[in-house]
């Protein structure tokens, strides 16, 4: 996906999180993220976005502490998310090819970087806002999810700090049934590795849509969402295990 694209996702993303937030009010439970209310993940979320807005307007290359959450509520809270996400949307549109500043997951370049990274940020917080709703999270683009999916395994739990790891090596393979994608994870004590391909045997696989897939393995759906074949055990521990928090 382009830096464009990936902008146009977070945009969109970030637009239907706002609506979907108005519609359940700020007392509605996030289910995806028990003990969450909308308005605690409002004020995250637009923590989240300005604090990479910084980065990348001003050109910081050491990373610089978020600036907290907004001590906002109702309408208030809901104006300052838009604000928010209307400053970062700009300020990647705006940034330089040749942008410099500090990043953290691998990517061409930091505009890269942080147009996948806040889109990725975005569209799993929206689906969060959505689970506020009785309609539960809506569908996301195929292309959009299954970028996630390669975001997700091939760089975050590329990382040192991932928990996903096994004491004896098993492979676990995701499938996207509708885009073609494959993803070959190889555990052991150390970080996962991750490969794009189907090669060798897995011992346990994950499928199905890709925005399902997506949407699960960020465990915002349950396991029942997709399809487990092979040793179960693989897939638990990812659920226990894949977590990602906020430091």
């Amino acid at each position: 996906m382009s830096i464009d694209t990936h902008i146009d996702a977070l945009d969109a993303a970030g637009k239907a999180l706002a609506d979907a937030a108005a519609t359940a009010g700020p007392d509605a439970k996030v289910v995806t993220c028990p003990g969450w209310q909308v308005r605690d993940l409002l004020r995250h979320t637009t923590m989240v976005h300005r604090w990479a807005a910084a980065h990348i307007a001003e050109g910081h290359t050491s990373p610089q502490p978020d600036g907290g959450e907004p001590d906002l509520d109702g309408d208030e809270l809901l104006t300052h998310f838009r604000e928010g996400h209307s400053l970062l949307v700009d300020a990647l549109r705006a940034a330089p090819a040749d942008l410099d500043c500090w990043t953290f997951l691998p990517a061409p370049s930091p505009a890269a970087f942080w147009a996948r990274r806040q889109a990725h940020e975005t569209t799993v917080h929206r689906a969060d806002a959505e689970s506020a709703l009785a309609a539960g999270p809506g569908p996301v683009d195929p292309a959009v999810a299954a970028d996630g999916v390669d975001e997700l395994l091939g760089a975050f739990h590329a990382r040192d700090r991932s928990r996903v790891r096994s004491d004896v090596p098993r492979t676990l393979r995701v499938r996207a049934t509708d885009t073609g994608d494959v993803w070959t994870v190889r555990l052991s004590p150390d970080a996962p590795r991750t490969e794009r391909n189907a090669d060798g045997p897995a011992d346990c696989e994950i499928s199905g849509p890709a925005d399902r897939l997506y949407l699960a393995l960020w465990n915002r759906l349950p396991q029942e969402a997709v399809t487990v074949t092979g040793d179960a055990s693989l897939a638990r521990l990812w659920r226990e295990k894949s977590g990602i928090v906020w430091s």
